[in-house]
């Protein structure tokens, strides 16, 4: 048990939990805008696996982490236009339409993994870390926090901007209108549609620049399901933050830590069953749900389709 307060177990589960917490926090941040304008965006998980895919492909064609992170973004924009259509536009059940995306997106991306890299696998290009002068030299948490890729922090930036964006702002405020009082937001001169649309389109970009980031900074290749439920996790994490979208740094770095507990226990040199680290994630989503889930903020209008022609 010694190895489990070990600096090399803390450190690489701090450090890992910050890689895998990275893309927690875009997507659910994406989550977080999307529902406070009443869209449930179930397509989440889609969504981040087709900007995976997406920044897979463009990071290879360009030779660049920026660029394929831009191409990550891009396509999970395109997919989202599938909510913005059908569930915005048209009325359709948020709920199946998501699950929909989702299906769609991981049955596509692997067919065009197989069809065109499964003889060969390539790898993306290595990222640059940059550390943080002074910060990184604290020892055990310096090098865990403090030396990453450029697009680890600028998460936080893209946190802190939203945050006030959604608080002190007008579009902040027709965001939170269009989510809990549509017809209000209407009859003040709004458009309810047009809002949803912005807000679901910025969904898919940070969700894609999220699974774009597992590819190109995280695991260095593409498999087909690389993201591995997390979109789902990020859905969750925009709830339980009831509004609250800088708590999200902290609720997916949490996350992020049990789920980057199996490499951290290798390097500890600590034997547990991989199933039972695996399912760890899964586990205490349920019991954060459990504990806090009647707690958690939820727009009024949420999931709920809206019709001008009924108000």
């Amino acid at each position: 048990m010694n190895g489990l307060f070990s600096e090399i177990f803390i450190s690489s589960l701090i450090s890992g939990g910050v890689i895998a917490g990275i893309p927690l926090i875009y997507a659910g941040l994406g989550e977080a805008i999307s529902e406070r304008a009443g869209v449930l965006n179930v397509g989440l998980e889609g969504m981040m696996i087709g900007g995976a895919y997406g920044g897979f492909v463009g990071g290879l064609s360009f030779n660049s982490t920026w660029l394929g992170l831009i191409c990550g973004a891009l396509t999970g924009m395109i997919i989202s236009l599938f909510m913005v259509v059908l569930c915005v536009r048209l009325n359709s059940n948020q709920i199946v339409v998501g699950i929909a995306i989702t299906l769609g997106a991981e049955g596509v991306t692997a067919l065009l993994h197989g069809a065109i890299y499964a003889d060969t696998y390539p790898r993306v290009p290595t990222v640059q870390q940059v550390a943080i002068p002074l910060l990184s030299d604290i020892p055990i948490l310096g090098p865990g926090l403090f030396n990453h890729h450029l697009s680890a922090y600028l998460a936080v930036i893209f946190v802190l901007f939203v945050s006030w964006v959604l608080k002190s702002t007008g579009i902040g405020l027709s965001i939170k209108a269009a989510g809990d009082q549509p017809h209000a937001l209407e009859a003040a001169g709004g458009d309810v549609h047009r809002t949803r649309t912005i807000a679901v389109l910025s969904t898919g970009l940070l969700a894609g620049f999220g699974g774009a980031f597992i590819v190109l900074v995280g695991a260095g290749l593409f498999v087909p399901f690389v993201t591995n439920g997390k979109g789902f996790i990020a859905i969750v994490l925009a709830m339980l933050v009831r509004g609250r979208v800088k708590w999200i740094i902290v609720a997916a770095v949490l996350f992020g830590m049990s789920l980057s507990l199996t490499t951290a226990l290798q390097l500890a040199g600590i034997d547990i069953p991989i199933d039972l680290v695996l399912m760890l994630p899964f586990v205490l989503i349920i019991i954060v749900l459990f504990v806090f889930g009647r707690r958690s903020y939820l727009p009024a209008a949420l999931a709920l389709p809206y019709d001008r022609e009924q108000h």
